[in-house]
């Protein structure tokens, strides 16, 4: 029997040295995507300011153009509400998901309400609703969970096997 304890030890100490080397392969895989995604972000942080820069370079040569035949105060009027309006643009293409209105229109249908089924999608949003209104005092004998007349609702109920 010490031999088989002698063995179980291995084991034990074989596992304990494989899960290290595991978790430091995933430490520096982990690492290694952390780096690469980091550079990603600054690259992605640099080009929006360099956009927002070159932005306001635009918006500014739009403005010096419209000063030549208008007093400075109504070029830079005319050009914050150029801006505004393609601000209230972007904002609306964002909310639709970049589709323009003719998806808000399938998404929400014409009056405003929502379609059966989603676009595309499978099976119904909410559940089917029936086609009649329910009449006050009938109750559905088939329905689940409902009782029939002359039933105590206080009752146990009990479900078959």
């Amino acid at each position: 029997m010490n031999r088989l304890d002698h063995l179980e030890h291995l084991d034990k100490h074989l596992v304990d040295e494989l899960a290290q080397v595991a978790r430091e392969a995933v430490r520096d895989e982990l690492r290694e995507q952390t780096r690469k995604q980091r550079r990603t972000a600054a690259l992605y942080a640099a080009s929006g300011a360099t956009g927002l820069y070159a932005g306001a370079g635009v918006a500014l040569a739009i403005g010096l153009a419209l000063a030549l035949a208008l007093p400075g105060w109504a070029a830079a009027l005319i050009t914050a509400a150029v801006l505004g309006v393609a601000a209230h643009l972007l904002r609306g293409a964002a909310r639709t998901g970049g589709h323009g209105a003719a998806s808000h229109h399938a998404a929400h249908g014409l009056r405003g309400t929502p379609p059966a089924a989603p676009a595309g999608g499978p099976g119904t949003p909410y559940p089917p609703m029936p086609h009649t209104p329910p009449m006050p005092g009938v109750t559905d004998p088939a329905a689940p969970g409902t009782a029939g007349p002359g039933t105590d609702p206080q009752a146990p109920q009990h479900r078959a096997r």
